[in-house]
């Protein structure tokens, strides 16, 4: 109940305008979005680098409302890549659909994407198209797949939660397409999702089970010790190597088992958002763990 009306509250803007105008609120949100410009995620990338993780930067934003926003933020994606290149980063990008105009003009969309993946291409990276909502899933898979039928090297993200998924999964393993394996952080109905976690959870390990042994490298999404635990034992199990796929988890949340893993000789690949438009990211990040939202709290009182 609590997670569904956390994410119930990432929708709403009065809320947002309230919070983001609040000091503590900005403070406590550092800890997963390290700023709002390039130069901050930079700043973190280099850092995570540093350790010895891999990285996923991502500029926040959804739904913009125009063709000249959309633009503007494949620029910037454009842009970034350029900057990975010549600071030599182990790094590559993520992105929603959303905010390169899926919703105003789905061929302009298509074709910015394209211009990204191009502009990745040329550096030998890769672009991650994100996972929205469901009313987004079969029209991002669609884009992806038109994408990379070209030769783009782009790969999306599957939801455990979905029913559908273990399709769309085999479907997109037939296409050569990479995948990152999440449980999903939107709030969907019983028809379409599983509504208890148990069950997500058993989805997402018989999903990891599909994905290991494809041939495809394939990033496993989660902070959950159990899944982890479960990928790792499969894993050894079928004989799969360390560096036949990686483990990617969020900018700030459990450091401690990301350093763990990678001193296991595990790949472990840090998702790094930045932007002004933080305030949903962060009010699904504090959806997802009890332990968030307790440390948020804390934070604001103690003031």
């Amino acid at each position: 109940m609590l997670r569904s009306l956390l994410i119930q509250m990432s929708e709403s803007k009065k809320l947002e305008r309230f919070v983001t105008s609040t000091g503590p609120t900005r403070r406590m949100a550092h800890r997963f979005v390290p700023g709002a410009s390039l130069e901050d995620g930079l700043v973190a990338a280099r850092e995570v680098n540093r350790i010895g993780h891999l990285v996923s930067l991502d500029l926040l934003g959804e739904n913009v409302v125009d063709a000249e926003g959309a633009k503007r933020a494949a620029d910037a994606y454009m842009g970034m890549f350029d900057r990975i290149a010549a600071e030599k980063l182990d790094a590559n990008v993520s992105l929603k659909l959303t905010q390169i105009g899926l919703d105003l003009d789905a061929n302009l969309c298509e074709k910015l994407l394209n211009a990204i993946v191009d502009r990745a291409g040329s550096f030998q990276n890769f672009v991650r198209v994100d996972m929205e909502g469901s009313p987004y899933t079969q029209r991002t898979i669609d884009v992806v797949k038109r994408v990379r039928g070209k030769g783009g090297s782009v790969g999306t993200v599957m939801q455990a939660y979905l029913y559908r998924t273990e399709q769309d999964i085999r479907d997109l393993i037939a296409a050569g397409c990479r995948i990152r394996l999440c449980k999903g952080a939107y709030k969907e109905p019983p028809e379409i999702a599983f509504p208890k976690k148990a069950d997500v959870d058993d989805n997402y390990v018989k999903l990891m089970k599909i994905l290991l042994p494809s041939g495809v490298y394939h990033g496993i999404a989660t902070h959950d010790p159990a899944m982890i635990a479960a990928t790792k034992r499969f894993a050894t199990e079928q004989g799969i190597g360390t560096d036949k796929f990686e483990f990617q988890m969020l900018y700030g949340i459990r450091t401690d088992l990301q350093r763990s893993l990678l001193n296991e000789g595990y790949r472990v690949r840090v998702y790094i958002p930045f932007g002004s438009d933080w305030f949903p990211y962060f009010m699904r990040r504090l959806a997802e763990r009890p332990a968030n939202l307790m440390f948020f709290l804390r934070s604001v009182f103690s003031r």
